[in-house]
């Protein structure tokens, strides 16, 4: 049984089927689909398919096991999409809270206009956007028939697409006997966009804080040249 080194054991994909099989899985799949976020998602549905492709802790056939995640999924999705729309509006128009502004509930109101179903279906492929996003969306009371269609989508394609990935692919010798390597290679690809971003973001708060304080320093040397001249 393959053992990836990342985090607790228990939240480990060869843990939670070890322990507690299909059940184990799709109470994963659902929890980190709108509740709780760094959860093993991604190897987790990887290694189930592998485990369907060898015929250990899982005796389900391929399509009753893609079926029940991509339920699974959809459901949590519709669970944090519900605490988004219920919750939302209520922080958001807190006076006096300086995390949940108004303008902020307005600002993913109109992100989630302009790139919501596209944002819904990405957002599966990374570890804390799939937590984060139906969330979001109902917070920024997006169209629930729009956000139930792209969820659907988002759903089938991340969980029964990885699903099958680790199906296909775990029969390969080679990938069956590196699969610990592969699902490390696979964290590090789902995370890097976020990573990426948090750099840009960084770098763009940087540059505006110098040119700030360049503007700063200019207009006080301005200041100095007018108070020095006759």
């Amino acid at each position: 049984m393959l053992i990836l080194a990342f985090g607790p054991e228990w939240t480990g994909p060869d843990y939670l089927i070890a322990h507690f099989g299909l059940i184990g899985i799709l109470a994963t799949i659902f929890a980190e689909s709108g509740l709780f976020a760094f959860l093993p998602g991604d190897s987790l549905l990887f290694t189930a398919g592998l485990l369907v492709a060898e015929g250990h802790y899982i005796s389900q056939p391929l399509w009753l096991v893609c079926a029940l995640i991509v339920a699974a999924a959809t459901l949590g999705d519709q669970v944090g999409y519900t605490i988004g729309k219920s919750c939302g509006t209520k922080l958001f128009n807190r006076p006096n809270s300086r995390l949940f502004k108004r303008e902020n509930m307005d600002k993913a109101h109109a992100f989630m206009e302009k790139h919501g179903p596209k944002a819904i279906v990405f957002a599966r492929f990374l570890p804390i956007g799939r937590t984060i996003a139906p969330i979001l969306a109902g917070a920024g009371a997006m169209r629930y028939r729009t956000f139930l269609a792209y969820n659907l989508l988002g759903a089938t394609l991340w969980g029964a697409g990885m699903t099958i990935a680790g199906y296909l692919l775990g029969q390969i010798t080679f990938i069956a006997s590196n699969v610990d390597v592969i699902l490390a290679l696979m964290l590090l690809v789902s995370a890097a966009p976020v990573v990426v971003k948090m750099i840009r973001a960084r770098g763009k708060s940087r540059d505006t804080a110098t040119a700030q304080q360049r503007g700063a320093d200019e207009s006080s040397a301005d200041d100095s040249r007018h108070d020095a001249s006759p």
